[in-house]
């Protein structure tokens, strides 16, 4: 099982920002993210301005139409 914790590495000890879902003894590999990379809470978070994608996404015009392979299944 994979399972991501958040936490803070501080004086040697890691201070978890929520409660890890295992109560036995496990093994574990700690990452370190880089300092743009950390918590967003304590960032300013990145504005994404509306409509910046605009006309570099598209959807086929036959979209919803059903799959001819899927025939049997329906």
């Amino acid at each position: 099982m994979l399972t991501t914790v958040r936490g803070t590495h501080k004086n040697g000890q890691i201070i978890w920002k929520e409660e890890p879902p295992v109560q036995e003894p496990t093994e574990v590999i700690v990452t370190f993210l880089s300092n743009e990379d950390a918590d967003t809470s304590t960032t300013e978070k990145k504005q994404h301005r509306g409509g910046s994608m605009r006309g570099e996404v598209w959807i086929a015009d036959d979209f919803n139409a059903p799959l001819h392979d899927l025939t049997d299944y329906m």
